[in-house]
């Protein structure tokens, strides 16, 4: 139906197939952890195998101002070989309604990816990562469903200045409220469902002096609706508001990037006020990488994360008796390595000293008094791509 409404009559064949992309990229890392889990049993003798990446993606071009475009992703990252079944990560038609020297104007109707932050468009294929982990206090791997992408319609507008780009995108659509999100909020142990409600997100970029600067402002208005089966207990939704400021400087041989976040989240409705909760986040993180001898580059990064504004410590947490003060909070000092022989293949290691375990996956700790708060990971990663 796509192709019959996206190829006109007088297209050639033998002019659309020679449009046809075909790429994909494979990545398995090992997760060693002295305590709690990431990704697997990663604190048990050898660490964890269980973060494997493998995407193939296709994209045909039938007409000059039309793009179809697809991928399919199976990703596993701890729980269960499931987790790993094959997903359509994006399918899209790109329309461009202007597309000339000066500007670019479009819509994209279908799943696309959300614009949020510097990373979250790419960041499943490793080799767009900084790292082999991307800052968890911005991009979250515990709940990466709930900001990976919609399915609905992403508008965008691209204007070229005489100094630089500035380009804006705006979507409307439904998120993938996946598990991973009912794990978080708790409400895996009560019967019902978590359906995603229509949510919004838009980002205005500016890349100054041919991305020598570059800075994004990204907001998104994130609902869905839980759908008790428990007697007693009413419906209740669940809303996620978050506020993110990008700022890079990209010289020769060196980046410098910094991304601060405002997380407004919670959920309302129920009739056991137990479950009702509203909280406003904070995250943000510092990161210098350094690019040598052509095919090498390191980073180190600062990342911190605190749930609640109005509880930094954690403390009120604890003395409420929800769980522990350190899964409050999390700061983490990053230390990492990549080498690219060739630009299919990369080989990375990384260093992560932290205290807290905020962003600790539930899934792979699902008692949060069974964690430390003090924890060291180390992980290895290689990735090929065509």
């Amino acid at each position: 139906m796509l192709l019959a409404v996206a190829v006109p009559a007088q297209a050639e064949p033998g002019k659309v197939l020679d449009t046809l992309q075909l790429h994909g990229f494979l990545s398995q890392a090992l997760v060693i952890t002295d305590d709690n889990d990431f990704f697997g049993p990663s604190s048990d003798h050898g660490g964890s195998l269980e973060f494997t990446e493998i995407g193939a993606n296709v994209s045909l071009r039938p007409h000059e101002d039309v793009l179809l475009a697809a991928q399919v992703l199976s990703r596993r990252a701890g729980g269960e070989r499931g987790d790993a079944e094959p997903k359509l990560d994006y399918g899209l038609i790109d329309y461009q309604l202007q597309s000339n020297q000066q500007r670019n104007i479009g819509v994209q109707l279908g799943r696309f990816k959300n614009p949020f932050g510097f990373y979250n468009q790419t960041r499943d294929v490793a080799f767009t990562r900084p790292g082999i982990l991307l800052p968890q206090s911005i991009y979250f791997d515990r709940t990466r469903s709930l900001a990976l992408s919609a399915d609905g319609v992403l508008s965008y507008y691209e204007e070229r200045l005489p100094q630089g780009t500035l380009s804006f995108q705006a979507g409307v659509g439904r998120v993938q409220a996946g598990d991973d999100l009912l794990e978080t909020l708790r409400l895996d142990r009560i019967p019902g469902d978590l359906d995603p409600d229509t949510s919004a997100i838009a980002q205005l970029r500016y890349e100054h002096d041919g991305g020598r600067i570059i800075t994004a402002l990204s907001h998104a208005d994130v609902g869905a609706r839980f759908d008790s089966h428990q007697s007693g207990l009413s419906d209740g939704d669940f809303y996620f508001r978050p506020w993110v400021l990008s700022l890079q400087y990209n010289a020769e041989l060196w980046s410098l990037t910094a991304e601060y976040a405002l997380r407004n989240s919670g959920l309302e409705g129920f009739n056991d006020p137990r479950f009702n909760f509203d909280t406003t986040g904070e995250s943000w993180y510092l990161q210098y990488q350094r690019r040598f001898l052509d095919d090498w580059q390191w980073l180190v990064r600062y990342d911190r994360l605190v749930a609640n504004r109005d509880d930094p410590s954690g403390d009120d947490y604890a003395a409420s008796g929800a769980g522990p003060d350190h899964s409050q909070f999390a700061r983490d000092w990053t230390f990492g390595l990549q080498w690219t022989p060739t630009p299919r293949i990369m080989l990375a290691g990384e260093y992560h000293y932290i205290d807290g375990t905020g962003w600790l996956p539930a899934q792979d700790n699902p008692d949060p008094s069974d964690t430390d708060r003090y924890w060291d990971m180390l992980l290895f990663q290689i990735a090929f791509r065509f």
